[in-house]
């Protein structure tokens, strides 16, 4: 445990920012669960929701920094693949 009172401080909210990070991954990979579902059951209507809510949750997570734009664009890619072979 730090002595110096602005290293305190900065161990709080490091740990405050860890944990903030840690929900909006969870809540992004949620989504992309969610939508990975509705493609295994064949729900177009819903999937198609899904993606763009992913999408969305997908690149707020790049630009916050919680992951590399490349990573994020690779990920749409394959989510939106996985998207037109259920509707062709």
């Amino acid at each position: 445990m730090p002595n110096i009172k602005s290293a305190v401080k900065r161990t709080q909210t490091n740990e405050k920012r860890r944990q903030q990070r840690t929900a909006q991954k969870s809540a992004i990979r949620t989504s992309v669960k969610k939508f990975l579902v509705a493609v295994e059951n064949k729900e177009q209507e819903t999937a198609g929701e899904l993606l763009r809510e992913a999408k969305r949750k997908l690149d707020k997570g790049a630009t916050k920094g919680l992951f590399h734009k490349n990573a994020v664009a690779r990920q749409k890619s394959r989510l939106e693949k996985k998207f037109n072979a259920l509707n062709s």
